[in-house]
């Protein structure tokens, strides 16, 4: 059980605050049940009421400072998805984003920055899709690791940078 005021990430909502623990009846059944209130990080006044115990979502604290610096020295290791049918890639996406894996978000960024060099080189740009599902994983990876790093979700990128190589080809690689 999370207790109040630790930071977890809750579904493809990705990181929360746990503002309160309250005590419900929700399902007609009469019995009380354990709910966390959770305020999504960045989307101030937003309140999120969900279930202790039985979640069908996906909840887990935010990476620990030691596994943000891991995970931001393996970037380069890091697989894109592997997507074989263009009529596929959006349910490829939500799959990736529903695992609330670090991982899986670095997955989706590289992924798409290939695919956005490739079209531009074709005189095209990224798809609607391809832009929300790359903005999406960018915010949750940045706002997790803003958490550990203890630095504003906008610098994570450039953190992450410096941090590889002094990164200027790592910083276009997350672009």
């Amino acid at each position: 059980m999370f207790g109040k005021g630790e930071y977890i990430v809750y579904g493809t909502t990705g990181v929360c605050q746990v503002r309160d623990i309250t005590a419900m009846t929700a399902d007609g059944s009469g019995q009380e049940k354990l709910y966390y209130v959770l305020e999504p990080v960045g989307v101030a006044g937003s309140r999120i009421m969900t279930p202790v115990e039985g979640n069908k979502s996906v909840l887990r604290p935010v990476l620990s400072r030691e596994e943000a610096y891991r995970l931001i020295d393996d970037i380069r290791e890091v697989a894109q998805l592997r997507i074989t049918d263009d009529k596929q890639r959006e349910s490829r996406y939500k799959e990736a984003l529903k695992t609330c894996d670090c991982r899986e978000w670095v997955g989706i960024i590289k992924t798409l920055y290939v695919r956005k060099k490739d079209r531009l080189a074709r005189g095209k740009r990224l798809t609607e899709v391809d832009e929300r599902y790359l903005k999406k994983a960018k915010d949750n990876l940045y706002r997790e690791l803003s958490i550990p790093l203890e630095i504003p979700a906008a610098d994570v990128e450039r953190f992450i940078a410096q941090r590889i190589d002094g990164g200027q080809e790592v910083l276009e690689d997350l672009r």
